[in-house]
């Protein structure tokens, strides 16, 4: 399946199927997975990456564990609205799981996720610098999976009724 837009990917899932969304970073990923409704994003999980193979053997697991029917990933979108390096990889990252799993899967501009997860943890929670370091990348994860749900909710909101 083809990488699709946020406003076309509720079409895509089947009822009973659930959005994961991914936060790839150079060490971890950070996973997030939707409510039935595709309304809420919960933190999940934090896996530490090894190499491709075994991080998409890894990832395949936990979308047949979870019932997950779309993954939505991340994009580390530079300020100017320009696509580097680290944008690049993340694409084929995408190219690579789309290989091994036919899911629809949607890119989500990820700008200052992981800094406002950062500042939330620090000014709402209170939380120590070393806690922060184990929960920052999933929390990351479910902040850019529900930007993606709510981005949805409000295409289909607009969409005619059938």
């Amino acid at each position: 399946m083809p990488v699709i837009a946020i406003a076309e990917f509720r079409s895509h899932l089947r009822r009973g199927e659930r959005a994961i969304g991914l936060d790839l970073g150079t060490r971890t990923i950070g996973l997030a997975l939707s409510d039935l409704t595709l309304t809420v994003a919960t933190p999940r999980e934090t896996l530490r990456r090894v190499r491709l193979r075994a991080d998409l053997d890894l990832l395949l697991a936990r979308l047949a564990e979870w019932e997950v029917g779309g993954v939505v990933i991340g994009l580390p979108v530079s300020m100017n609205g320009q696509e580097g390096p680290r944008c690049q990889a993340t694409r084929q990252f995408g190219r690579d799981l789309l290989a091994r799993a036919d899911l629809p899967l949607a890119y989500w501009d990820e700008r200052l996720s992981t800094a406002a997860v950062e500042r939330m943890l620090i000014d709402e929670v209170d939380m120590s610098r070393r806690r922060r370091r184990e929960v920052v990348d999933k929390t990351a994860a479910a902040y850019i999976l529900q930007g993606a749900l709510d981005a949805m909710a409000i295409a289909a909101s607009r969409q005619p009724p059938r």
